[in-house]
């Protein structure tokens, strides 16, 4: 098949200012932006001060990263996350951010001059040109790909990145009027940010040996666990069932032993449906339960308010 973008010199042209806050690149299920609040009046009181470096085993889409930026809070960071392909995607916004802008602008051109008729059929184009290659596609940098992970998750149904058991991107079309494909502004600000971190694609237990003093501030978003047979939306690198939960908490507690900061969040089955498996896994640490809106479901009639969890191992005072 032809391939839906290709690589272009680069030209002249002046390098936008990045003056503006980093904010996530990706739409993403489960992003903390609207619990910011929430979590923001958790943080250690010594952040910034003693606490100059930040760690996040599950990077997603990272807005608590980006407020920690933003906020001149840390000075080094490592960023993780087990999805090679969006690994890939913020190692080109670090270190390719004109070519992925580049790229960008031609497939954001090419979709928005189409009729809506047509638009389908081109992003299941896309769709079908990103999961042909994916095989051994994150062992080098490839913007081209990078390009094609921003264009389907603004395209795609309710910004989901969603794979199938042969690690395909499954998500159908989204058929949005307007969509933002290219935020060139915010790509210059999130590699600017970017600068400051370390990006690996590795398990969440890796972490354990990155830590090598106590003024570090870990930040745990894992997939949630599912409050219903129907709720699981983190399906992004394959199964983290109750045995993946278990794993995280006993580094949670490796941790607090070497005196790490950490905040963690999950859902909170608890309120939902009386389970109590987060609050024995973490009863010697602090929990918070903290009002959220479900964002993602096809019927927009159960989309609404409920609770997650928040944890930490420090007093606030």
């Amino acid at each position: 098949m032809e391939t839906i973008v290709s690589q272009i010199a680069p030209v002249a042209k002046a390098i936008p200012k990045v003056d503006s806050p980093a904010k996530p690149v990706l739409k993403w299920a489960g992003g903390k932006t609207q619990l910011l609040p929430a979590l923001t009046a958790k943080y250690p009181k010594n952040l910034g001060t003693k606490i100059t470096k930040y760690i996040e085993p599950f990077f997603g889409g990272g807005a608590v990263f980006f407020d920690l930026y933003n906020s001149n809070y840390i000075k080094e960071a490592i960023i993780l996350d087990a999805n090679p392909e969006l690994i890939l995607l913020y190692k080109i916004i670090k270190k390719q951010p004109d070519q992925l802008v580049e790229n960008l602008q031609k497939l954001q051109k090419k979709y928005l001059l189409l009729k809506d008729s047509d638009r389908e059929e081109f992003y299941y184009k896309v769709r079908d040109d990103f999961n042909s290659k994916r095989k051994n596609s994150y062992t080098k940098l490839n913007s081209i790909r990078a390009s094609q992970i921003i264009f389907l998750n603004r395209t795609c149904f309710n910004g989901l990145f969603r794979v199938n058991s042969k690690g395909g991107f499954n998500v159908p079309y989204g058929n949005y009027k307007n969509p933002k494909i290219l935020d060139s502004e915010n790509i210059y600000a999130v590699s600017k940010a970017f600068q400051i971190a370390e990006i690996l694609q590795s398990d969440f237990e890796n972490i354990f040996s990155m830590v090598k003093s106590n003024d570090v501030f870990i930040y745990y978003d894992p997939p949630y666990r599912p409050l219903t047979d129907t709720s699981n939306f983190n399906a992004y690198t394959g199964v983290f069932n109750d045995s993946h939960q278990v794993r995280l908490a006993d580094i949670f507690k490796k941790m607090n032993e070497k005196g790490i900061y950490q905040m963690l969040s999950n859902s909170d089955p608890m309120s939902a449906t009386g389970d109590d498996f987060f609050d024995k896994l973490y009863q010697d640490f602090n929990i918070f339960r903290v009002e959220a809106k479900r964002m993602i479901n096809s019927n927009t009639s159960k989309r609404g308010k409920i609770f997650e969890l928040l944890i930490t191992n420090y007093k606030e005072d």
